[in-house]
């Protein structure tokens, strides 16, 4: 008797080294950077290069993943009233959270004053550096709240997914996927299948 039960006894899972961890490495690498940012400043200002490429990696596929998730997860609940529901809830909670993240931030910037007694001359800081965002408000100043809701939908979804507006792909996603639980049936489940196929596949390239 007691044979059987050691035999159906399920193993232990094998513990997954520290080293793999995501949470590990990326403590390692702000420690690695500190390091170096106070050891070697030139050295470590020259390896800017892999942070660039590093984010340039990483939004090569937000656009496809976040169109993928978003599909699935409208197509695969199937009651679009539920999905409606958790949307709202979604929205209150992003909002809320954004509030909150701002006062933080705000609060934070009052306590600790950040650049106070660093004595730079504004004269020579780079002018371009924020022009892109300067431009991308005064846009939105100049053509109103309108303009910024029509800029939403996009021209055709693959000119959103080519410039990456992950924006316009949320909304292209989202239509897509209530059409696709609108559809239903074979047809329906067949892209909904392909979707969640190419999903695993880029959450890989993620990883």
């Amino acid at each position: 008797m007691s044979t059987v039960t050691a035999a159906t006894a399920p193993a232990p899972a094998a513990r997954t080294p520290i080293y793999k961890s995501l949470f590990a490495q990326v403590v390692f690498a702000l420690i690695l950077g500190i390091v170096l940012g106070m050891a070697t400043p030139e050295f470590a200002q020259s390896l800017k290069i892999l942070s660039d490429a590093f984010l340039k990696l990483i939004s090569m596929i937000v656009a496809p993943i976040v169109f993928c998730v978003v599909v699935h997860g409208i197509a695969g609940a199937g009651d679009l009233k539920k999905v409606g529901r958790v949307g709202v809830k979604a929205l209150v909670y992003f909002e809320v959270m954004t509030t909150v993240a701002l006062a933080v931030g705000l609060l934070l910037a009052f306590v600790f004053g950040p650049g106070h007694g660093m004595n730079i001359d504004p004269s020579s800081l780079d002018a371009k550096a924020l022009s892109s965002y300067t431009d991308n408000a005064s846009k939105l100043k100049s053509s109103g709240i309108g303009s910024f809701l029509l800029n939403i939908v996009p021209t055709t979804s693959i000119d959103a997914l080519a410039r990456n507006d992950v924006l316009q792909v949320l909304f292209f996603a989202i239509i897509f996927g209530v059409s696709l639980a609108l559809v239903g049936g074979e047809k329906g489940r067949t892209v909904t299948s392909l979707i969640d196929a190419v999903a695993t596949v880029l959450f890989k390239a993620m990883a």
